[in-house]
């Protein structure tokens, strides 16, 4: 004797459990919040404050010296010597006529540092040289 009826067996579940769906999305999501300010940044450096913001060129054109507090200098988040940096900008500026100098120094005592690539980036007759900066809140 049966005691379960055909139409029992048959019936399929139709709802769809999302719950494993939404905790991966969750994860991914705090993921992605935790390293996409590690990615956009090179070294760590106090810039100063302004309240006028710079065009923006094309990512192309750009080339990124960066001096930190030690006075030691980066080429793209490299570290290179003066003299290096100087032959560097030169074959890029070469190329490239368009060049946009972007120098990002630390607000501590590296002035003289930095006046050294702007010294040199002016010679090679550079006229596209900006200064990293961080907005100031009104």
């Amino acid at each position: 004797m049966r005691r379960h009826s055909q139409k029992t067996a048959l019936v399929t579940l139709s709802d769809i459990n999302i719950t494993p769906l939404l905790d991966l999305a969750f994860v991914l999501l705090i993921i992605f919040m935790i390293t996409t300010p590690l990615m956009e940044q090179g070294l760590r450096l106090e810039l100063p404050k302004s309240q006028v913001t710079d065009a923006s060129p094309e990512k192309n054109d750009l080339k990124m010296v960066e001096v930190d507090p030690s006075g030691n200098y980066f080429l793209e988040t490299q570290p290179v010597s003066l003299s290096t940096l100087q032959e560097a900008l030169a074959a890029a500026f070469e190329q490239n006529p368009d060049l946009v100098l972007v120098i990002r120094g630390d607000l501590g005592p590296t002035w003289g540092n930095i006046y050294a690539v702007l010294d040199g980036a002016k010679k090679l007759g550079m006229q596209n040289i900006y200064f990293r900066h961080e907005m100031k809140n009104p």
